[in-house]
């Protein structure tokens, strides 16, 4: 299990560090830009529901641990810039689900991009620490609104 986490976290930071140098080469195609950050919040949402099933049942530490590196590990990897101009629509893997907004509101999309990378970064802290199931729950829930408020503000329902 513990050799799965690490080749997904390594293709995860494999993937944005090609996202990284094909943006500093050329512009990437739109369904690129789209693929690759409906491939990241992916491993985010699997992350997330892992630490969700160890806090709901079996408090795993080890588990924790690793889902909250892995989440904290996106959210500090420049996923900005996988929302450039020509992404508001199109197709990645699917269909994207980012509302206008994000590229007109660009303050405020940026504001929680960075209570993301906090929240993630202070739950990684949490379950870091030898820190028991109550306080990584709090600070789990902590992340979940900060993601919650992005969705709200800015993705489509589908």
């Amino acid at each position: 299990m513990k050799s799965r986490t690490t080749t997904l976290l390594l293709a995860t930071a494999i993937a944005l560090a090609a996202a990284g140098s094909a943006l500093a080469q050329q512009a990437p195609k739109p369904e690129n830009l789209i693929k690759w950050r409906q491939s990241a919040f992916q491993v985010v949402a699997w992350n997330s529901g892992r630490i969700k099933s160890s806090l709901d049942g079996g408090y795993n530490k080890d588990q924790v641990l690793r889902s909250a590196n892995a989440i904290a590990a996106i959210a500090n990897a420049g996923l900005g810039s996988l929302f450039a101009p020509g992404t508001e629509t199109g197709k990645g893997w699917h269909d994207t689900s980012v509302k206008a907004e994000a590229f007109s509101n660009q303050a405020r999309f940026a504001e929680l991009g960075g209570e993301f990378a906090k929240e993630s970064n202070e739950l990684a802290r949490v379950a870091s620490s030898g820190a028991d199931a109550a306080a990584v729950k709090e600070q789990f829930g902590k992340l979940q609104k900060a993601c919650k408020s992005c969705h709200d503000d800015f993705r489509n329902a589908n």
